[in-house]
């Protein structure tokens, strides 16, 4: 297996496991549910072209398309298909899981004009509010619909207990059947669940409500299945194939690696306020602007090394071969960059001028932008070879900077207090306990002055001293984000801090410390 495969597949692992350990409840019925789902997709029979998909297309009669919730690719993905039904002159009906069947009327009302968008949301429990909300790939669809006059059906049901997904394929099939035996005989562009859309579950369920009498043509159209798309890897074809075949006729389309599928929900539930997706395309744009923004008001010149900075996401599987051909790194510091990977943290490698993110998010791109604009500023001195302590307040000072600039994008952006890490050291175990026992410690020491707090340094640069160190880097540049906000702070001091070449970063990091109180 290729280097760069093996890394983008460890770390399709390993975000894996940390969704299952974030999802609770998983019944025996569900697990069961899911294997069925994976039998069928575990591989492929033939590649095929996207005209090809757009030939079977236009044949059926109900196509049931999968849907990943939180990556709005996938939602763009269908209203492409519903664009392509249209242009055969038949109606076309849109049944979405994102609405419930209660809410049908609440939905009718917004299509005619009745209802606005942001009533019905919150009718619909979706109301607009800060962070990912999960949603922002949904609402294209309606505002769609309204605009061409489409019916769409809300096909979900509110139930609980060991027969929910059964009884929730039960009833949107009923729905489903419903619009899709009219004598007009409508194209039924179903979007649900990716784990729905197995013949077995949803669409034989379908076919059973609507009998031999008003028998229907169905399509099954996958996004993105893990064992396809892994196939396509290891054979070295994943970017070049558009969709495939599968063993009972399906088909997959391939828009977007399992990764930054995985990654999508991720940012979903670790969304912090304020903070807004990236699209995996624009990311490098964005990040340009934000680095411009952050350096105009730090008053460094980014000039050519705007354009000469590399922007690396996790859908990019060969992120690690990139970095090394930008710099010169040992292979200890190419093991650590690559434990740093797995570990879903974004970071700004200056030798290699690459700022890599782990979340497409507006927050994690705003605080890799800050460190560059840093980098512009002083050169070298970023990874000054340093005596422990000192290596510890300088990456704390280089993690207030970096989240600080953030804060200049997205003001709403939250730091864990005290209180938070307090509560941290009750509920966490193992590590995460030791690093939020160690930022209440250092805070305490401080007040005593910098000679008690390094005594409490955690020296071994292993994940406590990176742990201790980004916390108590959040905490300076929150404060000093609010001092700046509130005029207790001037520009000059920000743009000279952002000069600064931490020749004595523990000084540097007890001015501030005290200079905000």
């Amino acid at each position: 297996m290729r280097a760069s495969l093996a890394l983008h597949f460890a770390l399709f692992r390993r975000q894996k496991a940390q969704i299952a350990r974030a999802v609770d409840g998983q019944t025996s019925t569900f697990r069961a549910y899911e294997a069925r789902y994976r039998r069928r997709t575990a591989s492929y029979r033939q590649e095929l072209p996207l005209s090809a998909v757009h030939q079977r297309l236009r044949a059926a009669d109900v196509v049931y398309v999968g849907d990943y919730h939180t990556l709005p690719l996938a939602q763009e993905t269908y209203l492409g298909m519903v664009e392509r039904a249209l242009e055969s002159g038949r109606r076309v009906v849109m049944a979405l899981e994102c609405v419930e069947g209660r809410h049908q009327a609440f939905l009718d009302d917004y299509l005619t004009g009745r209802l606005p968008e942001r009533a019905l949301l919150e009718r619909l429990g979706r109301a607009p509010g800060p962070g990912l909300d999960g949603w922002s790939g949904f609402r294209p669809l309606l505002a769609f619909a309204k605009r061409h006059r489409l019916q769409v059906v809300g096909i979900d049901r509110r139930v609980q207990g060991e027969r929910s997904l059964e009884l929730r394929d039960a009833y949107a099939a009923e729905r489903v059947a419903r619009v899709a035996r009219a004598e007009d005989r409508p194209q039924v562009l179903v979007l649900v669940g990716q784990y729905h859309v197995a013949p077995c579950h949803l669409p034989a369920q379908v076919e059973r409500a609507l009998g031999e009498t008003h028998a229907r043509q169905g399509l099954v159209v996958y996004q993105n299945c893990e064992g396809v798309y892994w196939r396509l890897a290891r054979e070295g074809r994943a970017g070049a194939v558009e969709a495939a075949e599968l063993a009972d006729g399906s088909l997959c389309l391939l828009n977007a690696s399992p990764v930054v599928c995985q990654q999508s929900f991720l940012d979903y539930l670790e969304a912090e306020a304020g903070d807004a997706p990236l699209r995996d395309r624009s990311a490098a744009d964005r990040f340009r602007e934000m680095a411009s923004l952050i350096a105009r008001l730090a008053g460094v010149q980014v000039g050519r090394a705007l354009d000469e900075v590399e922007v690396a996401t996790a859908a990019d599987g060969d992120v690690l071969a990139r970095i090394q051909q930008r710099g010169r790194f040992t292979q200890v510091e190419l093991a650590q960059l690559r434990r740093h990977i797995l570990s879903r943290e974004s970071s700004y490698i200056p030798r290699a001028r690459m700022a890599y993110l782990a979340s497409l998010s507006l927050n994690h791109a705003a605080e890799e932008a800050a460190h560059f604009v840093r980098h512009c500023a002083v050169g070298d001195a970023m990874e000054a070879p340093r005596r422990a302590s000192d290596a510890f307040y300088a990456r704390c000072m280089e993690e207030a900077l970096g989240f600080f600039g953030s804060k200049l994008v997205n003001p709403r952006r939250g730091c864990a207090g005290l209180a938070e890490w307090a509560r941290r050291v009750a509920r966490m175990r193992g590590v995460e306990r030791q690093i939020a026992a160690f930022v209440l410690a250092h805070k305490a020491a401080e007040a005593e002055g910098p000679d008690e707090a390094v005594k409490l340094l955690p020296l071994r640069r292993d994940r406590l001293f990176h742990g201790v160190s980004h916390a108590l880097g959040y905490l300076l540049g929150d404060a000093l984000y609010q001092a700046f906000d509130t005029g207790r702070v001037e520009k000059a001091e920000i743009r000279a801090l952002f000069r600064d070449s931490l020749a004595d970063p523990r000084s540097t990091y007890f001015h501030w410390v005290q200079r905000l109180g």
